[in-house]
């Protein structure tokens, strides 16, 4: 069972038929469907929250084609493969998604996506001062958010 994806939504299920078709594979439905719910989700979502939002739709697909699935979209550059530090990766989409840092709690798991136009400046200086010439980056900051704080009462202190 699909849902109406928005034309952003059906470009990037597109690019991925695509990217498929190109390579001699398969264009299946479960890989449709494993991407489609992907690209939806937005965000950063495990293996397990795929299937989870796959059985919400009524849908089954195998813990192993989901794998095979989103190895194929980190190939094809559509997702990217996140590690938290969490025992397991999340995934993210990159089409329409600007660049941008994570903030990860360490409590609740929970990731924040933030953008700072000082750091991105600063990145470049820093590159200049070593003299390496900048091609991508990437900053995790781990802490507490203040959701845990407030409910754990943990002082903010800086380490």
């Amino acid at each position: 069972m699909s849902l109406p994806l928005s034309p952003e939504l059906q470009e990037a299920l597109e690019i991925f038929r695509h990217y498929l078709r190109e390579r001699s594979l398969p264009v299946t439905s479960q890989r449709e469907q494993v991407a489609e719910v992907l690209f939806a989700a937005g965000g950063h979502v495990s293996v397990e929250d795929i299937e989870e939002l796959l059985r919400k739709r009524g849908l089954h697909v195998g813990k192993a084609t989901i794998y095979r699935t989103l190895d194929l979209l980190a190939q094809s550059g559509m997702i990217h493969e996140r590690d938290f530090g969490e025992g397991f990766r999340r995934y993210e989409r990159v089409p329409g998604h600007p660049h941008h840092e994570h903030l990860i709690c360490l409590r609740c798991g929970k990731v924040v996506e933030f953008s700072n136009e000082r750091l991105e400046k600063m990145k470049e200086l820093i590159a200049a001062e070593y003299g390496f010439q900048h091609r991508h980056h990437r900053l995790e900051i781990y802490g507490v958010c203040r959701e845990c704080q407030q409910r754990d009462g943990v002082a903010r202190t800086s380490t």
